[in-house]
């Protein structure tokens, strides 16, 4: 099927063809369709909404949250904890599970809100020519062939092919990511050219800044390319993070474990030592319940919950609680430039003079900063053709620069705010200027022109003209240049040209600069009074500068092994421009999005992580280097502001969205939102994930070798057939007792010294490493040893069961009181003052457990519900000494490993 037979919603080629070859191809005229046209085309078509994708119902949504592993090793805690009797510790852990199923579930509505928030972008209202005569219509209505009208402050309803248009100027950073005001025109662009370059269209969803326009609807509803994003945003599954990967991973090879162990130890009870199977479940019971991390949920709960509520002091706010620790893991960081990597606002860098280059510093819009030439100072006043030129920018202008709180603003075109910002750091406000050489009439900016004019007076019979514009058009009006004392002499067209170019090479926009002392031929200015005879003043080359904690988190970042790199909607020279200055893609190959559409799966793979910037990207081209990149095996943040972002930020592994400019359907679609807009936000983000990671990662190694410890006394005790030390009761007791109270003050360790000076973690590394399990393996035998040995110690004295197995309990209770201190550091000695001190809550959490002990061992009721008996001084020393046994050892082998490491390095 041709380009011509398809639908008319289906075409893509509508802005390389001319106005008048759409209207013929739409079957409209410039008086509009009739309604029984317009009747028709809404029936074939269908209204101009986008179709919401079908949903799964409320309750199978609910329903699936149980579908996790963490949550069916808390359920299977439940129905142990039920099968012993202990109703209040079943109560707790479906608890747990319901409110962890319903932070899921509520987490997942605000996912399927990114469509809803797309959906809102559409305006609700449409101004076309129907039957000849101008109809204010529900925008739903618009139909392919519709003519409609545009002015400034319109959102565009639809896909437009423009075919008039004055002065339009339309703000599409949100579809295509450029930073300024798009000015449109209605000549048909290149066949190939990317979606920002079609200056003869208006995209639904984009917002009229200035100016007006007629255009033919040639796109409505999904064929809208606001459309083709929900589709692509509804097709994508959001990514698990990798920590939850490695518990899912971690949970289940545990279950299988335990199961299988219990399995073996039951057979072998029973068939070969002749136990009774009752007495043999028992033991089991005992041995799962002691091998469940019922913990793990908890304190993963609140380590990210805490995470959370750093991350918002540092004005990230997290919208979904895993993101917390992904952060942490990420390898690459995707960066929009505009706002994000930048400022967001335009400042003038270079004035090119005819006998001198000027600098000039100072960042953003508050006017300080100073010009020099050779990096010596220059005043302006001392220079007469640099004084004037900035006179020419701040008097031929209409922005409006102000100061409100502390903070400046532009009102108006940023580039002409620039200037502004340019006069206030030579000293010359617009209010002064405006009242010494007040304006008496002008020439405003048109795309067709190309250029702005305005006439003042300096005072009687001093009239001046000043024009700014394109470089190229200012030169073409220009007989003279200005000498270093503003006087006219012979004009260099070569010196400009070159200048022009070296500046624009340097990713900075040019502007010109032109002045006429003289007044209109016929006291109004008009084109006739502009077409020659100026003296040329100087090029202005402005940029939007990247903010300066920018390039240090960026610094950072690459210390910390994380790659950045800069996706764009802007243009390839700009974006190269800013990513020299930030030290990202310096010495590599700038790629833009047409060229990533031209390359298959395989080949963007190969490419993807040896490139650092990428300009002029569309949706589907930041999507697809997304995936290209973890398909490379990386974990990848993204961040954006539009909706042309929010596919990628779904996809990624971390997607952060901008707080302050950003569009409600990347904020819904992300994981993280940045309430300041800023990158080095991010750098400190990923500095707390890493650090929840390592909490993690210390509670895990915390609680393994006490549940190992306490699995081992089962086994030793069905192997060897003696009594059993520990009663699942007890057993259950010293996980409460380790995990509401021990467990919870890791989550309070500070981030480790030179956290971000490694490497991220490779993204599929286990949870625990085979060091670990070595760690794992020699507490355990240690928390083993001291209990056991207390324990038969007490029985060969003559002692009664239940007051060896408080011995017992006291004994693996008080190990892990040591042992928390030696898991403040995974790899340091904690034998100094800030590994024994550095940690408060370390402190209240062990008086905490001395409290709960003290409770087991010496009141009535727990001796009635776990078999507890009290204690004398003598054996609470050697309570105390079974938990040195453990710091020591934990000590040494900590020892081992740093000499490993150092040995390896």
């Amino acid at each position: 099927m041709t380009s011509s037979d398809r639908p008319f919603s289906e075409q893509e080629d509508w802005h390389a063809r001319p106005a008048t070859a759409v209207e013929e191809a739409l079957q409209t005229r410039p008086t509009g369709l009739t309604e029984d046209e317009a009747r028709d085309r809404l029936a074939r078509y269908g209204p101009n909404r986008l179709v919401e994708a079908r949903r799964q119902g409320t309750l199978m949504r609910f329903l699936r949250q149980f579908h996790n592993i963490l949550l069916y090793v808390m359920m299977g805690s439940a129905v142990i904890t039920a099968l012993l009797g202990h109703w209040i510790d079943t109560a707790v852990l479906l608890a747990a599970v319901i409110v962890n199923a319903i932070i899921g579930f509520i987490q997942e509505g605000k996912a399927e809100s990114a469509m809803d928030a797309i959906r809102g972008m559409l305006s609700p209202h449409a101004m076309v020519l129907r039957d000849g005569a101008r109809s204010d219509i529900d925008a739903s209505g618009l139909v392919p062939g519709d003519q409609m009208l545009l002015a400034s402050g319109d959102r565009v309803p639809a896909d437009l092919r423009l075919v008039e248009a004055k002065e339009l100027r339309v703000e599409e950073a949100a579809l295509t990511g450029e930073s300024l005001p798009v000015e449109k025109l209605a000549e048909p662009v290149a066949v190939d050219a990317p979606l920002g370059d079609r200056h003869c269209m208006a995209y639904s969803g984009t917002v009229v800044v200035h100016g007006q326009a007629r255009g033919v609807v040639v796109a409505t509803g999904t064929h809208t390319e606001l459309g083709r994003i929900n589709q692509l945003l509804s097709g994508i599954d959001s990514m698990t993070t990798p920590l939850l990967r490695q518990v899912d991973h971690f949970g289940r090879v545990l279950a299988v474990v335990i199961l299988g162990l219990s399995a073996l130890l039951f057979a072998v009870g029973t068939w070969w030592l002749a136990h009774p199977p009752a007495e043999m479940f028992m033991m089991v019971v005992a041995l799962a319940a002691s091998a469940i991390p019922e913990g793990l949920p908890a304190i993963m709960t609140v380590t990210l919950a805490l995470g959370v509520q750093r991350m918002a002091r540092r004005q990230a706010v997290v919208r979904r609680l895993p993101a917390v620790e992904a952060l942490g893991s990420v390898t690459v960081i995707c960066s929009d430039k505009t706002g994000t990597l930048t400022r967001n606002e335009m400042t003038v860098q270079r004035v090119v003079c005819a006998s001198a280059v000027v600098d000039v510093s100072g960042v953003g819009y508050e006017p300080s900063g100073q010009c020099s030439i050779d990096g010596r100072p220059a005043d302006p006043a001392n220079h007469p053709a640099l004084e004037l030129a900035i006179r020419a920018g701040v008097l031929c202008n209409d922005a409006v620069l102000r100061e409100e709180g502390g903070a400046w603003r532009v009102e108006g075109d940023p580039t002409e705010g620039a200037l502004l910002v340019l006069g206030g750091k030579a000293g010359l406000t617009q209010a002064a200027g405006q009242r010494e050489w007040p304006r008496r009439d002008s020439i405003p900016f048109e795309s067709e022109h190309r250029f702005m004019a305005t006439y003042h007076e300096a005072g009687p019979g001093a009239p001046w003209i000043f024009v700014k514009g394109a470089p190229e058009r200012v030169l073409d009006m220009c007989g003279a240049q200005a000498d270093r004392d503003a006087m006219p002499q012979a004009l260099d067209v070569d010196y400009w040209r070159r200048m022009a170019t070296d500046t624009a090479a340097k990713g900075l926009r040019v502007l010109g600069l032109a002045c006429k002392r003289t007044g209109p031929a016929r006291g109004a200015l008009d084109f006739d009074d502009v077409e020659g005879g100026f003296m040329l003043l100087a090029l202005v080359g402005m940029m939007d500068p990247p903010r300066a904690e920018a390039i240090a988190a960026v610094a950072q970042c690459h210390q910390a092994g994380i790659q950045v790199k800069m996706i764009t909607g802007d243009h390839a020279e700009t974006a190269r421009a800013i990513g020299a200055q930030l030290d990202i893609g310096v010495g590599k190959p700038a790629v833009t999005g047409a060229e990533v559409a031209l390359m298959d799966d395989a080949a963007l793979r190969e490419m993807v992580m040896g490139v650092d910037i990428y300009a002029r990207a569309s949706p589907e081209h930041k999507l697809r280097l997304v995936q290209a990149m973890q398909a490379q095996g990386q974990v990848v943040s993204m961040t954006g502001d539009g909706v042309n972002d929010a596919p990628a930020l779904k996809r990624a592994d971390v997607g952060v969205a901008m707080g302050l400019k950003g569009t409600e359907a990347a904020k819904e679609a992300a994981d993280m939102v940045l309430a300041d807009d800023n990158f080095a936000t991010i750098a400190a983000a990923v500095r707390e994930g890493r650090a929840v990671y390592d909490n993690l990662k210390k509670f895990v190694l915390f609680m393994l070798p006490t549940n190992g410890g306490e699995g081992l006394l089962v086994i030793a005790a069905i192997l060897f057939q003696i009594t059993l030390p520990l009663t699942p009761a007890q057993v259950l007791w010293i996980n409460l007792v380790t995990s509401s109270t021990l467990g919870l003050a890791l989550a309070f360790e500070p981030a480790e010294p030179g956290i971000m000076q490694h490497r991220p973690r490779p993204p599929g590394e286990p949870l625990l490493s085979g060091l670990f399990v070595q760690r794992v393996l020699v507490v355990s035998v240690l928390m083993m040893a001291g209990a056991l040995g207390l324990f038969l110690w007490e029985l060969s004295n003559g002692m009664s069961v239940e007051r060896a197995r408080t011995m017992a309990v006291n004994a693996v209770v008080a190990a892990e009181m040591f042992y928390l201190i030696n898991s403040r550091h995974i790899y340091d000695s904690v034998l100094n003052r800030e590994g024994l001190f550095g940690n408060r809550y370390v402190w209240i959490a062990i008086a905490a457990c001395v409290a709960l002990q003290l409770a087991y061992t010496y009141t009535p009721f727990m001796h009635a519900v776990f078999g507890s008996v009290p204690l004398g001084w003598r054996e609470w020393l050697d309570v105390l000494g079974a938990g040195l046994l453990v710091f020591a050892g934990a000590e040494i082998e900590k020892s081992v490993m740093r000499r490993r490491r150092v040995r390896r390095a």
